[in-house]
């Protein structure tokens, strides 16, 4: 494992992705679409697997998800991404989703997932992920 789940609350880190839940990202009930926040999460653990693979990586899987509370129009969506493992062409980022909400202020985490991404070279093949500096 590179790193330990990090356990500071959300006021403590920095969101990989923040943005805002809009009336146009709901279903026809009016809910936040669950594909949403999955894409805002999968950008947030991209970002976060870039950096690590030091260039371009590739969604390969989404190891795990749970959702544990709905978005509301309205919530700031932070995204909070850390790297868990490092294998020679692949890493693992754990991603969470929190959100504030508008009127309360209130905090609540919305959803965990895992993430999983292959590091690619410019013409689109595996490549190694090269060690950690520091």
């Amino acid at each position: 494992m590179e790193r330990g789940r990090n356990s500071a609350t959300p006021a403590e880190r920095m969101p990989a992705v923040r943005t805002l839940a809009m009336p146009g990202d709901t279903n026809p009930a009016g809910d936040i679409f669950g594909g949403w926040l999955l894409a805002q999460m999968d950008v947030a653990g991209g970002i976060v697997a870039y950096e690590r693979a030091q260039g371009r990586v590739a969604t390969m899987a989404i190891d795990a998800m749970k959702f544990h509370a709905p978005v509301l129009v309205g919530d700031v969506v932070s995204c909070y991404a850390e790297v868990s493992r490092v294998g020679r062409t692949s890493l693992t980022v754990q991603v969470e989703a929190w959100v504030k909400r508008p009127h309360s202020g209130e905090r609540v985490r919305v959803t965990e997932g895992s993430f999983t991404y292959v590091a690619l070279d410019a013409a689109g093949a595996k490549r190694q992920i090269p060690a950690e500096a520091g």
